[in-house]
């Protein structure tokens, strides 16, 4: 999954303001080998100012529809805002990916359901940070998945993301790569984004533009450990990481 970050202060500094940059944008993370394209509008940095819900699906809108007209893969929203999820799925989006798990509400599940679209549900510890990281995201997920499928969305349809860098320590998201295999008791896909995240950054004291290898080490483990889609900025190198972890775990 390619990361296309349509707000001005996205933390790993990779924003496009204009919708001919984010089509090339998108065109080349599929030259490279992305399989699904992530837009967001509203940057998930700690301390990063909310956007509106008007201005965030003016940031999104247009850009979803140009994708879409010349690029035939998945796309996703990035959004915890039922007003942008609605819009983006008018737009051309194929899923919603929740930040907040639902912990907003459960109006983005109503609406995966009633348009039968695949939703990713993310364990987000920032307004409750938890000091025994694995049962608080799994407690999370579960919770999460629950309020899905109570509103009918398809149980073939949800994927869960344990939300690294979303309100935890570094040694609480080099765990929870670790013992990732334990999100996947769960039964739905697992999606890891970690990619130049700043826990990397605190293990190998390098800026946000300087994780390439960190990352790469993340993803190889992280799909050693159960991974079914990964999140970066870097598609060609990641690409390449996922496709030589998959031969060694999965020989495919």
């Amino acid at each position: 999954m390619g990361i296309i970050n349509v707000s001005p202060d996205s933390f790993s500094g990779d924003s496009v303001k204009e919708i001919e940059e984010a089509v090339a944008q998108a065109r080349q993370f599929v030259a490279e080998g992305a399989d699904i394209l992530d837009i967001g509008g509203e940057s998930t940095r700690p301390g990063s100012k909310p956007v509106s819900v008007v201005e965030e699906i003016q940031r999104v809108v247009l850009v979803i529809r140009a994708i879409n007209a010349e690029i035939d893969i998945p796309l996703s929203v990035d959004t915890y805002k039922p007003e942008v999820a609605s819009c983006a799925l008018e737009a051309g989006v194929d899923m919603i990916n929740d930040v907040w798990g639902l912990k907003e509400g459960d109006e983005l599940a109503r609406i995966a359901a009633e348009k039968g679209v695949p939703i990713i549900l993310v364990s987000n510890q920032r307004e409750q940070p938890a000091s025994d990281i694995i049962p608080a995201v799994i407690n999370d997920l579960e919770l999460a998945v629950s309020k899905a499928l109570s509103v009918g969305v398809d149980p073939d349809k949800i994927m869960l993301d344990p939300g690294i860098g979303f309100g935890k320590t570094v040694e609480q998201n080099l765990e929870l790569i670790y013992r990732l295999g334990e999100i996947r008791t769960l039964g739905r896909p697992v999606l890891l984004g970690t990619s130049r995240k700043s826990f990397i950054g605190g293990v190998l004291n390098t800026t946000e533009n300087d994780r390439l290898e960190g990352t790469a080490a993340t993803i190889a483990i992280g799909i050693a450990n159960g991974s079914d889609i990964v999140r970066v900025h870097d598609v060609k190198a990641m690409a390449r990481v996922a496709r030589m972890s998959d031969a060694i775990v999965r020989r495919v």
